[in-house]
């Protein structure tokens, strides 16, 4: 059986790797509880015990996932992902949907048409759109198209980046 300061021990120990969100944390101590004990009798007790150290690390202010959700949004906006994509991969991660809804209004409070500048973003680091040659743009449009709606944006945006000439493109840029 394994107690709460090994478990504070593992926790301290993945915190100094990474930021997690709870969840993850939460994930990651259970499945390494259950590696050392090998006995799978007291799960309910395991979890307890994990949900307090998670909790007595949230009080010494180690782990938060309002600023966990803030600095990975901020970075995923710089990455080139749209509002929708966004809001996946933090939903996968455990924040509460108020959470999430008040970091979704941070990002578009604090940025001027977030998913327009994150798809010519994407298009620039895919090397897609308006960064294709001339001649390959018409050819490869419905791709394109393809990739960005993947990504999670609208065919509206999409079609509004796609179609940007490089003289537009170069103003865009600037702003980012």
């Amino acid at each position: 059986m394994i107690n709460k300061e090994d478990l504070k021990e593992l926790a301290l120990k993945y915190l100094d790797k990474y930021q997690p969100s709870k969840k993850d944390l939460r994930i990651y101590l259970f499945k390494k509880s259950r590696e050392i004990t090998l006995d799978n009798k007291d799960k309910t007790k395991t979890l307890e015990e994990i949900d307090d150290v998670i909790l007595s690390l949230e009080k010494l202010g180690l782990i938060d996932d309002k600023i966990y959700s803030e600095i990975k949004s901020k970075n995923f906006l710089k990455r080139g992902y749209s509002i929708n994509k966004i809001r996946s991969v933090l939903m996968k991660k455990g924040v509460n949907d108020n959470l999430l809804h008040r970091t979704i209004e941070g990002i578009l409070k604090d940025n001027e048409d977030p998913d327009f500048y994150s798809a010519i973003k994407l298009c620039k680091r895919r090397g897609i759109g308006p960064y294709r040659p001339k001649g390959n743009r018409k050819i490869f449009y419905i791709k394109d198209t393809g990739v960005l709606a993947r990504s999670g944006f609208s065919y509206e945006i999409s079609k509004r980046v796609l179609d940007l000439e490089q003289k537009e493109l170069r103003v865009f840029e600037k702003k980012f």
